[in-house]
Parts: structure tokens; C-alpha cells; sequence
């Protein structure tokens, strides 16, 4: 019987720049690792690549001018509503900046004790001690300041209200802090808002809409189109942007799809291997201890090739060993479940046997073990080679 499974292993290649070919890099890559590691290429391999590349070796960049400039254009107004800002020196802060300079006043909504994303303001045990209700307790600054003190995050080390405090006051807009997890909250305050949370945000906005206010626009609808020549993104706007410098952002790519097109295309004229490529990002997966979730990216994947469709279809071989094959062992128990695997049915929902497997998109999946394999520090790998993640135990 084989021995090894699923094998995921992060690719270096050359620091990418702006106009760099990366179908080029990205094969070339490929196929120096091939021949490094002996590697021969199979059908439903696995090629992917991080979206931060792309979008480098695109151009696609906007700066915090072009983001006040399209908030003016955008708004007409003075004061705007802020809703559900995540905690994020890289994802959102330098978008804030850009905000913060269209605007003179700014009632900033958060939620707590956590974001979207599972950043803390502080240790949620405080509301039972406080004797707080997140639910229906609204608070403004002060109220949250005696009640909470002044905690820092526990990885970053900032207290954000106070970061972003100081980053609106810097661009000339003043910030008056709310903390609910309502966001219809914010329409005492202005009728204008700016939703900033990323996989409630149409929910928020139809429900803002319906309680009167004026206008209520997502991050997707800031820099959906080119200001000044800016990048731009005309599906998920600032949504998926990192900070490049102080004063500009990188954006989530474009043209995904004729990216992962391209790519499979070449990587099968050089290896006569029809592989599966894709654009992977955030994973989305939780930290329990520090409880992130790490998924602050629009999607795991922003593009794939086609056979990535779907999701798995997989037995529980536990299930089966305690169950249907209890009384097997050895190569009699080995044998019945090779049997059974390939005798599966096209689809396994309501499958007692297959209870347990994990309900998710297969893009999902591998785009979680691609975040996981390449880090988002200084590994050096935004290339990842998955081998096996569709094999299973009966293959020979």
C-alpha cells in the first residue's frame, strides 16, 4: 500500500514587480522544483498562487488620495457613519486614513467585544463580570472607557480605539466612537454611511437602507473604478487590500480568472500535465486560542480552474471501521474499505458514512492549506504545489 497522502509544499521564486510575466515565474518556478525534488507531475495537481503577486505584477495599487477623492465624489457630505471596522494596522487602517481625509466628522460604530474577524477589544469574560449584554447595550466612549480601561490586543500589542483615535485626528476628521452591534445605531447620529464590515456588509446596508438612511455604500463601491489612473478592483473595491506604504494600498487583483486560464494553459504546454491552478488568500480557519478568524479577505479564492468546483465527496473511514466493517481487520478490513470507496455514490449528502467530512468548498479548503503552507511573513514561497488532495485510500 502507498504510504504518503496529500503533499503540499511552498514554492519560492524571484521577488515579483509590477509589469514582471507571472505565468512565466510561476511555471518556470514549477518546473525548477520539479526538478529539484524529482517530482513527477500528475493529472489534478494542484498549482497555486497568492493573490498578493498578482495583484503586485498587475499594478494594482490606489493611493490614499485617490480613496478621500472617491469618498467625496461618493458621499457629497461632511459627516459620515463608519460601520464595523475590523482591528487592523494592514487590512483597514491605512483605508481609514484615506477615508478619514473626505470627511470632517466621522461617528465610527464598532463591534465588541470582538470584529468580524475575531479581534478582541477585550477578553469577552468582562461582559459577565461588567454585567454587560452585547446584544442590546449600547456605549458610547466614555461609558466603554470605565467599564473596559484601556486593553491592548494581545498580539499586536495596540489599543485600537485609541490607534484610530489618532489616525483620524491626523488627517483632520474627528472621531466620536460607538460600540453596539447594531448597526441601525449609528442613524442617530448621520444618515450617510459607510459600511466597512466585509461578509455582513450587504446585510447591514439592506438594513440600514430600511431604517431610513440616506445613502449607504460598502467598501466595495470605494475605488470599484480607476481615480487619477489609481488601481482599482470592480468587484470588491478596498475589500482584500493591504497595506503597501503609509500612503498606499494594494488592491485585490483583477482579471483572476484569465490569470488562472493562462497559467494551467502554460504549465501544460511545458509538462504535458493538465493541472488544477488557483489565486488563494486569506484562509478561513480560527486561531482558538487567540480566536481570529483569519478569513479578512471578500473570498478564499478569487479565481480557479474549473475542476476546483464543488465540494468533497468523502466517507468517513472511522465511521466505516466502527460500523459497517467492525468485525473486520487486517487485509479483509483494508480490501472492504477500498471496495467501498470506489463503489461511493456520485453524491454522499445524508450519507450517514459520510458524516463528519468537512461541509465546505473545495476552494475553501485548499485555499486554507495554501495560507497555512506559504505564511504571511518572510517564508518566501507565494507559490504552493499540492499533490494528493483528491487521492484516496484506494489509490494504488
Amino acid at each position: 500500500m502507498r504510504t504518503v497522502g496529500t503533499v503540499s509544499r511552498g514554492v519560492r521564486c524571484p521577488i515579483v514587480k509590477e509589469g514582471d510575466d507571472l505565468v512565466k515565474i510561476v511555471t518556470e518556478s514549477i518546473l525548477q522544483m520539479g526538478k529539484e525534488e524529482h517530482i513527477t507531475f500528475h493529472e489534478k495537481d494542484v498549482v497555486a498562487v497568492t493573490e498578493a503577486v498578482v495583484a503586485r505584477t498587475q499594478g494594482n495599487y490606489a493611493g490614499i488620495e485617490d480613496i478621500a477623492e472617491d469618498c467625496r465624489n461618493k458621499f457629497g457630505c461632511d459627516t459620515i457613519g463608519i460601520v464595523f471596522p475590523i482591528m487592523s494596522r494592514n487590512r483597514i487602517a491605512i483605508c481609514l486614513k484615506g477615508i478619514a481625509k473626505a470627511f470632517k466628522k466621522a461617528y465610527i460604530l464598532m463591534s465588541y467585544p470582538s470584529d468580524e474577524v475575531g479581534n478582541h477589544l477585550f477578553d469577552e469574560e468582562l461582559l459577565d463580570e461588567k454585567g454587560v449584554n452585547p446584544y442590546s447595550d449600547v456605549l458610547d466612549e466614555k461609558r466603554y472607557r470605565d467599564l473596559f480601561g484601556y486593553e491592548k490586543h494581545p498580539f499586536t500589542g495596540v489599543d485600537y480605539v485609541e490607534y484610530y483615535t489618532e489616525l483620524f485626528r491626523a488627517e483632520g476628521c474627528e472621531p466620536v466612537f460607538i460600540f453596539a452591534n447594531d448597526c441601525r445605531e449609528v442613524l442617530k447620529y448621520t444618515k450617510n454611511v459607510l459600511c466597512c464590515d466585509i461578509h455582513t456588509r450587504e446585510r447591514s446596508k439592506r438594513r440600514l437602507l430600511a431604517a431610513g438612511a440616506e445613502k449607504v455604500l460598502t467598501l466595495a463601491d470605494i475605488m470599484n473604478a480607476p481615480v487619477n489612473g489609481s488601481g482599482c478592483n470592480e468587484t470588491y473595491g478596498l475589500y482584500g487590500s493591504n497595506k503597501a506604504t503609509e500612503d498606499r494600498v494594494k488592491l485585490f487583483p483583477r482579471d483572476c480568472q484569465s490569470f488562472v486560464d493562462s497559467l494551467q494553459k502554460s504549465l501544460q504546454e511545458a509538462t504535458g500535465v493538465k493541472m488544477h491552478c488557483m489565486i488563494y488568500g486569506d484562509g478561513a480557519f480560527k486561531d482558538p486560542v487567540g480566536k481570529i478568524w483569519e478569513l479578512a479577505d471578500p473570498v478564499v479564492s478569487p479565481a480557479h480552474t474549473e475542476g476546483l468546483m464543488g465540494t468533497p465527496n468523502e466517507l468517513k473511514l472511522k465511521f466505516l471501521a466502527d460500523n459497517d466493517f467492525k468485525e473486520l481487520s487486517g487485509e479483509a478490513l483494508q480490501q472492504a474499505m477500498k471496495r467501498a470507496i470506489g463503489e461511493k455514490s456520485g453524491s454522499l449528502v445524508g450519507n450517514m458514512a459520510a458524516q463528519g467530512t468537512t461541509p465546505r468548498r473545495l476552494t475553501d479548503l485548499i485555499g486554507s492549506l495554501c495560507d497555512l503552507t506559504s505564511g504571511s511573513g518572510d517564508k518566501g514561497t507565494p507559490i504552493v504545489f499540492i499533490q494528493g488532495y483528491f487521492d484516496t485510500y484506494a489509490a494504488e
